[in-house]
């Protein structure tokens, strides 16, 4: 048999295919950045915009790998504790920067611990503080 006529495989037999889930959000907060020289050291806010992608390599029987409405559930619960705060105040931030590389990975890690099983698992969560410029953290 050719290749071109060979049975297909499902999505559950194919451990080579990967489903990769995007969702977008936003949370607008006040930062300073600490032992940083510039502008930044200032208070100011950005309009951060958050993608957190999450992957699997098998789909549940109705053809999802999860359901965006849970992805979006989870991550407005983490986005609302950051929503119209001063980031610097908060406990996740007290020993870190409220940097965009450590608010993403604020944000992965408790997305993970919410959503992680053994069918689906966040990957990468990027925060971008401007139109031009974002940081990622991703699954090690």
């Amino acid at each position: 048999m050719s290749p071109r006529n060979s049975p297909q495989k499902s999505p559950r037999e194919d451990n080579d295919t990967m489903y990769e889930l995007k969702i977008i959000s936003q949370f607008a907060a006040a930062h300073q950045l600490r032992e940083f020289e510039g502008e930044c050291e200032n208070l100011h806010g950005h309009n951060w915009k958050i993608e957190v992608t999450a992957c699997g390599n098998s789909l549940e029987k109705n053809g999802l790998l999860i359901d965006f409405r849970v992805i979006k559930a989870a991550t407005k619960k983490v986005l609302d504790g950051l929503d119209h705060k001063f980031l610097n105040e908060l406990e996740s931030f007290k020993d870190s920067n409220p940097s965009s590389e450590n608010i993403a990975r604020h944000i992965f890690k408790s997305l993970s611990r919410e959503l992680n099983d053994e069918t689906v698992r966040i990957t990468k969560v990027t925060a971008w503080e401007s139109d031009s410029a974002c940081a990622s953290y991703t699954a090690p």
